[in-house]
């Protein structure tokens, strides 16, 4: 692969940026990939952050609104996530605040309702074991699970 120069990098990311949002570390990665020197990779972040092509907070939110609501994640894995994009706590807990245990229901009840019917259990303690197994992998917390599954009328739960 040619060695990109600082420019091409510049408006390689910058292209990039501006067709969907992406974060300083996604960044840096690309960077590293291409053997962009330390000095210019510190110059053309300053300069995509400068021109608001690149802002962390605006990731964050952008990406916690998508995997919430399209790939139904719950509140644990989506942190989990933001920390492996190297996103910083002040800004995770911040944008994760802003989603109320309500949507988090409102996501969990038909995954819940749905992987109800596809689950055989000999029990209905065994069957609960394997809701929240499932809504764990999810992502869910365990506050939120409860209020789906601690519901002692089987029609109040598949509403």
């Amino acid at each position: 692969m040619k060695q990109k120069t600082e420019q091409e990098a510049y408006l390689t990311l910058a292209a990039l940026c501006a067709q969907s949002e992406h974060c300083q570390w996604e960044m840096t990665e690309k960077m590293l990939r291409w053997e962009i020197p330390d000095e210019a990779q510190t110059r053309i972040m300053d300069r995509l952050i400068k021109e608001r092509y690149v802002d962390d907070e605006r990731f964050a939110r952008a990406f916690v609104k998508d995997k919430v609501r399209y790939n139904k994640w719950g509140r644990r894995k989506v942190e989990q996530a933001l920390w492996v994009k190297h996103i910083d706590e002040t800004i995770r807990q911040q944008v994760l605040d802003e989603v109320d245990d309500e949507e988090y229901l409102r996501i969990l009840r038909p995954l819940l309702q749905q992987k109800r019917k596809s689950t055989k259990a000999t029990s209905d303690y065994e069957l609960k074991g394997k809701l929240v197994k499932f809504a764990i992998s999810r992502g869910f917390t365990m506050d939120v699970i409860r209020q789906c599954i601690n519901v002692t009328d089987e029609d109040e739960f598949l509403e």
